[in-house]
């Protein structure tokens, strides 16, 4: 069954509307026709199975045939300030933390990010990475859309970590995997976690002592180094293995 995501503003009186990507994509891509079972989601713990009555000028009509109550979201909050790597790596860790139950991922421009957005490349760039995160969060029937935040600096994503229960730095330089289980085992569910992955070559000293003095738990992730994609994937495999609740 296909899954789209929607404002609560377009269910009606036993109806809801789909329009502007959502129209195009139904229509012209999937070439869905009417009659066809879809699950609509509006960003909380309720679905509704609907049937496509049929095509309007600029809307598809859906029929609610049934709603049902599933919470697919992982109960710790964890959005994920990532160093903006190389090539299209970005493009797979927003796709596969999204699938993973990321709640947020935030690009971060750091001292040793190769890749230099100008303000056109960051608003093509943005609006792919929302893209892939949309169709990842509709294709493992996530509850809600991971938002993908614009870049931001290094110093911007160190003042907003201050919002977050616990800021969580994995870092290569780091020992003691006993602290690492520590760390991770004083998130409760309900919470809001702020985890640092450093792009190719890690965060420089100099970042590592600002974050330290922010007030960032300072990681190992174990003996062997991990690419920069795949980090936070770890991460999130660990949290779900903590928190998950049965189904």
């Amino acid at each position: 069954m296909r899954v789209f995501f929607t404002d609560r503003s377009y269910i009606g009186e036993g109806e809801i509307l789909l329009s502007g990507d959502n129209l195009h994509h139904i229509k012209n891509v999937l070439r869905l026709p009417a009659g066809e079972t879809i699950l609509i989601k509006t960003g909380g713990s309720i679905s509704y199975v609907c049937k496509i009555k049929g095509y309007e000028d600029d809307r598809v009509v859906c029929t609610i045939m049934d709603s049902i109550q599933a919470d697919t979201e992982l109960p710790v909050a964890i959005d994920i300030f990532q160093g903006i790597p190389k090539g299209d790596k970005l493009e797979l860790i927003i796709q596969k933390c999204t699938e993973l139950g990321a709640s947020g991922i935030i690009p971060v421009m750091t001292s040793r990010s190769i890749v230099k957005l100008d303000e056109k490349k960051k608003k093509t760039r943005h609006e792919r990475w929302e893209k892939i995160a949309l169709n990842a969060s509709e294709q493992s029937r996530r509850g809600r859309v991971c938002h993908v935040g614009e870049p931001v600096t290094f110093d911007e994503a160190i003042d907003a970590a201050a919002g977050y229960d616990h800021f969580i730095l994995p870092y290569e330089c780091a020992e003691g995997f006993g602290y690492t289980r520590e760390v991770f085992g004083r998130i409760k569910s309900g919470e809001r976690v702020a985890l640092f992955i450093g792009p190719e070559g890690g965060f420089s000293d100099g970042e590592i002592r600002l974050a330290g003095d922010a007030g960032a738990n300072v990681i190992t992730l174990g003996k062997r180094i991990l690419r920069t994609e795949t980090a936070a994937m770890y991460v999130l495999s660990v949290m779900g293995y903590l928190h998950e609740e049965d189904s």
